[in-house]
């Protein structure tokens, strides 16, 4: 996986703790490379917080927008990589089944595109 990553907020901004059809013991695509994705939310907290910090420092707008502009491309970036990445796995196992889960996999997928090109 190349350094760009992401992820995306259901509806109304907040994930869900687990919105999977997988049972308790399944991997999603992602857990390869969880620790890159930890990493990289890591520092998108920090460019949030810089970004907090350059309100409270009443730093020039543009310099601020710059930051805030960079810090959403970062998590577009995480975004992009956990659609790639489900798309791969979750919905490519779900297909090679061929059931009503791959339908429902190819629905979230859909969705999840849809939330995220708005």
């Amino acid at each position: 996986m190349s350094d760009t990553l992401e992820t995306t907020p259901h509806e109304g901004g907040a994930a869900d703790a687990d919105h999977s059809t997988h049972g308790p013991a399944a991997h999603h695509g992602y857990i390869g490379d969880k620790q890159r994705y930890l990493n990289r939310l890591k520092r998108i907290e920090g460019q949030a917080r810089g970004i907090r910090s350059m309100v409270e420092d009443e730093k020039y707008c543009i310099d601020i927008l710059t930051q805030i502009s960079a810090t959403t491309a970062a998590l577009e970036s995480v975004a992009l990589g956990l659609l790639e990445d489900h798309l791969r796995h979750c919905v490519v196992d779900a297909a090679r089944q061929g059931d009503e889960q791959a339908e429902e996999k190819i629905r979230e997928a859909s969705a999840a595109i849809a939330r995220f090109v708005r």
